[in-house]
């Protein structure tokens, strides 16, 4: 914001460098900018190591971003951001599907509350949640492959409460 504003943005607000306390302190024409750096910020190192490594690599990759939005080595490792767009961005980088859904979350938190820190508390206590239940449905969808099968050709058979009678013997 200094090459801005001439304003140095850890002296207003809550000093904080992220794009919540830009968006609140100078409005969504420069807050939106620094929500989009900040997300980039955390999914370009995450994606490119997961692409190019593998997942561990992409997560080391983006929780090293969001230390870095944390204490920001150009601010000689002072107070930074709280690195919430920078750990969306990590987890869309890594994992996009629970990067969406732990999107999803904050952005309804935040409608319904309109406190950025309460959804990104839920979001971030919803992320081992949607993780684990990305990961898990995922399993059960692959392992049901051959009932899917059956069930498009008609022939999976039905689950009955009752055994069936048994033929009488002449």
């Amino acid at each position: 914001m200094r090459a801005l504003r001439g304003e140095d943005i850890r002296k207003t607000g809550s000093g904080n460098i992220g794009a919540t306390n830009v968006w609140r302190t100078y409005g969504a024409r420069l807050g939106v900018p620094v929500m989009f750096l900040d997300t980039m910020k955390g999914f370009v190192p995450a994606l490119l190591a997961t692409i190019y490594v593998s997942h561990l690599a992409g997560v080391l990759a983006g929780g090293d971003a969001m230390i870095g939005h944390w204490r920001p080595l150009f601010l000689r490792f002072e107070k930074g951001g709280k690195a919430v767009a920078t750990c969306g961005g990590a987890f869309f980088g890594v994992a996009p599907v629970v990067g969406g859904l732990g999107a999803a979350v904050w952005i309804t938190v935040f409608v319904l509350f309109r406190y950025p820190s309460v959804a990104s508390i839920v979001a971030a206590i919803s992320l081992p949640v949607i993780a684990f239940g990305s990961i898990a449905a995922l399993a059960v969808i692959l392992l049901h492959r051959p009932n899917i099968s059956r069930l498009r050709s008609g022939t999976e058979t039905r689950f009955r409460f009752r055994r069936p009678a048994e033929p009488v013997k002449s």
